[in-house]
């Protein structure tokens, strides 16, 4: 599931050549990418995390509650750090980033259509570090899944009566969420969540 055609032709390209794999269907949005679940049985699905639509954060979760044992491999661009930790945390078998080798891509799909999950060698370096204390962890890091989405939210700049009604939940609620977060992460204001966000590229 990638919004660029010609990325996603590369990988068909590449999984037809392995013999391994099979390409049963792709998606060019968000959107298009919850209905095909809904449609059809995969036994792995490939996500980037930038899709036009509805993010894929969002589309990652709706595939978790549709079919929650189906495996989720984030692909992406956006460094480790910035995203792997709460893709983790909303269900995803593995996150590589896209300049990773054909080997390791290949490695990554069959691990997690093992039914296991793969982290990249350097992606556990950091946990690992982060773990013994040898690195400081960001602080959107600290953020539930819940909180990590209000988040998002608010950096893109939806208003909380914006964010209540696509959650579907009241705006003191979202409003204690929002109060959270900034405590959660030592910020003040909105102002000053957008900048993190932007910093640390976790807005699509």
């Amino acid at each position: 599931m990638d919004d660029h055609e010609i990325v996603r032709a590369g990988l068909k390209q590449l999984l037809s050549e392995s013999k391994e794999f099979t390409v049963a269907g792709e998606a060019g949005s968000g959107i298009d990418a919850v209905k095909r679940v809904h449609e059809f049985d995969w036994d792995a699905v490939l996500l980037d995390i930038s899709m036009p639509g509805m993010n894929g954060i969002d589309v990652l979760k709706e595939i978790k509650c549709i079919k929650p044992a189906l495996p989720v491999l984030i692909l992406t661009m956006h460094p480790e750090e910035d995203y792997a930790v709460n893709v983790m945390r909303a269900g995803a078998s593995g996150y590589l980033r896209k300049d990773c080798s054909p080997d390791e891509l290949i490695s990554a799909i069959r691990t997690i259509a093992s039914g296991r999950q793969y982290f990249s060698p350097s992606l556990l370096d950091q946990l690992t570090s982060d773990l013994s204390g040898g690195a400081q962890e960001s602080q959107h890091t600290h953020l539930s899944e819940r909180e990590f989405q209000i988040f998002r939210r608010l950096a893109a700049g939806q208003t909380v009566s914006e964010i209540a009604a696509e959650l579907l939940l009241s705006g003191k609620t979202i409003s204690n969420y929002r109060s959270r977060v900034l405590d959660k992460m030592g910020l003040k204001s909105n102002a000053d969540i957008t900048y993190y966000a932007v910093k640390h590229g976790l807005i699509p």
